[in-house]
């Protein structure tokens, strides 16, 4: 009798050790990582798939890294403001000196949003239509940008690494887009090579209003030239 009390006894110390260590990795995931063989025989510890949180989707966690590393200055977010143009609802103008890409609502009225453009010597101005549009697209640079940055790689698959980002809206028959980014800190800047950038967050909005054969005005920037020969005179 002493015998079987002392190893019931035992029995139940043991099972208590063992719902001690499982509370304990339940708290913290270190234990598991550091020796789990010496614990417990590793299918014990599989979670069913059933119970598994389900993978984000790749069209949110981009927009989600996004925002919690970078936050763009008020004057560049995605907001509906007055504005008096002569063009139709559903024009997309880019204001290239200010930084910003209004969507026409009509009525006196935008969506404006915080926009990218050409660096020094690379800006340009005119009339387009968007002839295509694509979701996490593939980049190719053209030709004149790898001959001025050789070491680009000539193709790149779409993804949250691409330099495109999310969304891209192509320009009638130019190298030109207007596209996401994977570097948000760059909206407001003069930094592309021509092209029109925005967050994915906003690109993805614009995207899901603008349709093929969207109208696209680009504003040029002012003449410094000029302005220089008038304050002489």
């Amino acid at each position: 009798m002493l015998n079987l009390s002392a190893s019931f006894a035992s029995c139940r110390r043991a099972a208590a050790l063992g719902a001690f260590v499982i509370g304990s990795l339940g708290c913290s995931g270190s234990a598991l990582a550091a020796q789990p063989s010496q614990l417990f025989p590793l299918p014990f510890f599989l979670v069913p798939q059933s119970q598994m949180a389900p993978a984000p989707s790749v069209d949110v966690a981009p927009q989600d890294e996004e925002r919690s590393a970078f936050e763009l200055p008020a004057r560049l977010r995605r907001q509906i403001v007055s504005y008096t143009t002569r063009e139709a609802p559903g024009t997309v103008i880019i204001d290239t000196p200010n930084t910003y890409l209004y969507y026409v609502l009509g009525g006196g009225r935008a969506v404006r949003y915080g926009i990218g453009v050409g660096r020094d010597g690379f800006t340009w101005s005119g009339v387009q239509q968007i002839t295509k549009k694509a979701e996490w697209p593939d980049w190719v640079p053209p030709p004149e940008m790898i001959a001025r940055q050789p070491y680009l790689p000539r193709h790149m698959a779409g993804g949250p690494g691409n330099p495109l980002g999310a969304r891209a809206m192509y320009l009638g028959g130019t190298v030109y887009r207007i596209h996401g980014t994977n570097a948000p800190e760059t909206i407001g800047t003069h930094i592309s090579s021509g092209c029109i950038r925005l967050t994915n967050g906003d690109v993805s909005d614009l995207y899901s209003r603008v349709s093929i054969g969207t109208k696209v005005v680009v504003l040029p920037m002012p003449d410094r030239r000029a302005e220089l020969g008038s304050a002489v005179r």
